[in-house]
């Protein structure tokens, strides 16, 4: 068999539908958007918006913001398109298959693991460090050695330095999701929802508080003179202020691994993905707007909370302890979403024969793939608990755009190859938009720096490495 080999449209469909491997349909689309904004609002937000406008745009890091919008709706289009075509749990990976080949196919899926559990098990590091830090503020004071991998320095009571032991909160928040996965996908997308409303509760309470004290002189002018070089303030500090904050978008596409469990995915998958991406992008450019009126954008150079800084404006001391509450909750629906894509992906490439049939068992009640939930628990949680984590971190990125890439490209030859199959959304200019997806997605790529280019290619060299020595001989595709 080639390896560039398709697998038919028809086929896809038929196998999603087959007895002992139907996944429950409970998921409508307010499930479906609040994923989205589950996956997409975490630190990124809180952290990012000042970074960007201390270093590159000023008050513009709000027009920053609806560039960045532009690039991720691109790639949310062309994601919506095949979501309605093949409303399979593969995500990207399953796009692949039918487009561009088996080899393809396994590249994206393994390229995923960077997102979704690689990107877990960073994201539950973080989701540690917030939670001893606000813990500490109600006078509750955790080991350090306890809360730390044994790569990372930790300051003793005694003011000495130590090496950590092992994150256990980091472990304890991988656990408690990955069950809460295993029981069921609408227990999970309650406790999302609800997460989710917590987090934006609290971004609008800001919003809502610091309108108030927006000064007008602080947005004069909007986009800062540029000061000689690229990036650096005026209009290109705008553009590479974009690719800065993009990294507080991604996350959208971890919705269309939910397709096979939307009551109606022909209608609700693209309400999900660009609905989240569009409340997502007013919610971030209100925040811009006050976070910026508040403070005059040079006060944010080196300061390490941005918005703490904005709320010692206000008499509102119990703000800083809500933000902190929202960054954990978003840390936590993040983590949720990223370990409810991962198993989903590997769910789907397990039924395709490329892995294990362990990771395609469904259970009888709960009709989730326990067993992948539960290996993923086993992976994830002991990453966290000992990884040297900052290394892996942008790897996280560079997956992410990858797979961008790879859709957007998959919706130019979907269109020559199936021009008549039925599209439920149809992305808008094509091949303008895929293309533009595109360019934004490799430029933002090749922004990530050499090191992390290589640490992309180690890893889909590891992961063609199972493909030859296991994935290619098992392979349903090349037995029928």
């Amino acid at each position: 068999m080639s390896l560039f080999a398709t697998k038919p449209l028809s086929r896809i469909i038929e196998e999603s539908e087959g007895g002992g491997h139907t996944l429950k349909r409970s998921l409508g689309a307010t499930n479906l958007v609040a994923l989205g904004i589950g996956a997409i609002i975490g630190a990124g937000l809180f952290s990012l918006t000042g970074i960007a406008a201390a270093n590159y745009a000023g008050p513009g890091v709000v027009l920053s913001f609806v560039v960045a919008a532009f690039g991720c709706a691109f790639a949310g289009m062309c994601y919506s398109e095949f979501a309605t075509m093949i409303p399979i749990a593969g995500s990207a990976y399953t796009y692949a298959y039918a487009t561009m080949g088996e080899l393809l196919a396994w590249i994206i899926g393994w390229d995923l693991v960077l997102e979704y559990a690689v990107g877990a098990a960073t994201v539950s590091v973080s989701w540690s460090a917030y939670v001893v830090s606000l813990l500490k503020d109600f006078g509750i004071q955790l080991p350090p050695q306890l809360a730390a991998s044994p790569a990372s320095l930790v300051t003793l009571a005694d003011g000495t330095q130590a090496h950590g032991i092992v994150n256990l909160p980091a472990v304890f928040v991988i656990v408690m999701i990955s069950l809460l996965l295993m029981i069921g996908i609408q227990e999970s997308a309650r406790v999302n929802s609800v997460i989710v409303v917590i987090k934006v509760a609290v971004v609008l309470v800001f919003i809502g508080i610091g309108w108030s004290y927006i000064n007008p002189q602080n947005h004069t002018p909007m986009v800062p003179a540029n000061l000689g070089s690229f990036g650096e303030f005026g209009w290109s500090g705008v553009v590479r202020a974009a690719g800065v904050i993009f990294f507080a978008y991604i996350g959208f596409d971890a919705v269309s691994t939910a397709a096979q469990e939307a009551r109606n995915p022909k209608r609700d998958m693209p309400v999900g993905i660009i609905g989240s991406l569009i409340i997502c992008t007013i919610l971030y450019v209100l925040f811009a707007w006050v976070l910026t009126g508040m403070v005059n954008y040079t006060e944010f150079k080196g300061a390490a909370a941005p918005v703490a800084v904005a709320i010692d404006k206000t008499p509102y001391a119990w703000l800083n302890r809500a933000v902190k509450m929202a960054i954990i909750a978003g840390f936590t629906s993040v983590i949720l979403v990223m370990l409810l894509g991962q198993s989903r992906v590997f769910f789907s490439m397990s039924r395709d024969g490329l892995l294990p049939k362990i990771f395609s068992e469904i259970h009888p009640r709960w009709l989730t793939p326990y067993r992948s939930n539960l290996l993923f628990m086993v992976f994830v949680s002991l990453f966290g608990a000992f990884a040297p984590i900052e290394v892996v971190g942008e790897m996280t990125s560079i997956g992410t755009l990858f797979a961008f890439v790879l859709v957007c490209a998959g919706v130019i030859i979907m269109r020559k190859t199936h021009p008549a199959h039925p599209r439920p959304f149809q992305t808008p200019l094509v091949p303008v938009v895929p293309i533009l997806g595109i360019l934004v997605n490799v430029g933002l790529m090749f922004g990530l720096g050499w090191t992390n280019w290589l640490r992309l290619f180690v890893w889909l060299m590891i992961g063609l490495c199972i493909y030859f020595g296991y994935s290619r001989s098992h392979s349903k595709l090349a037995s029928h």
